[in-house]
């Protein structure tokens, strides 16, 4: 069997800072990474570079910023005024948003997004909505673990179910 649309997936990874060598993230194969591919939940330089794969094969890929979470943007950074998020007595505590924390929110259509907080000012606080890894270039090696055919269950609702998946 071979990795191609409609196969769930589950595979190890570790993903490292291209530029730094830092790592960002590594799974294991107690706790792998399970997806369903060809559904565009992964990024995808990342499916491409997997496509056709077998269990046992192994994987190395660099995905430019551009092509991942995308280059920052000084335009995601936003200024908001505190009583935002004051709590329901009217007052706002500064020890709920801690500096580097990110905090649920959502824009003016009820878009979900994520602010992390940088600064907190008497009557300001400035957050940035870019996502952590933008102006990031990933460097991914891992290998596939396991393959096997969806069922039409997960290909209906566009993820995995069970083990490591999603749980309704």
């Amino acid at each position: 069997m071979k990795i191609e649309n409609n196969k769930v997936v589950s595979l190890t990874y570790k993903l490292s800072n291209h530029k730094t060598g830092e790592t960002i993230e590594e799974t294991t194969t107690e706790n792998p990474m399970v997806f369903l591919y060809g559904v565009g939940s992964m990024i995808p330089e990342f499916e491409a570079s997997i496509d056709g794969k077998k269990v046992g094969d192994t994987f190395e890929v660099v995905i430019v910023s551009e092509n991942a979470y995308g280059d920052f943007d000084e335009n995601q950074i936003a200024m908001i005024p505190l009583d935002v998020f004051n709590d329901e007595s009217g007052v706002f505590d500064e020890k709920y948003f801690p500096i580097g924390s990110l905090i649920p929110m959502s824009d003016n259509e009820g878009n979900q997004l994520r602010g992390r907080v940088l600064e907190i000012t008497p009557e300001l606080m400035k957050m940035d909505f870019n996502h952590p890894l933008a102006g990031t270039d990933l460097h991914f090696i891992g290998e596939i673990l396991e393959l096997r055919d969806a069922l039409e269950e997960e290909i209906s609702h566009g993820h995995v179910h069970g083990e490591h998946g999603h749980q309704h």
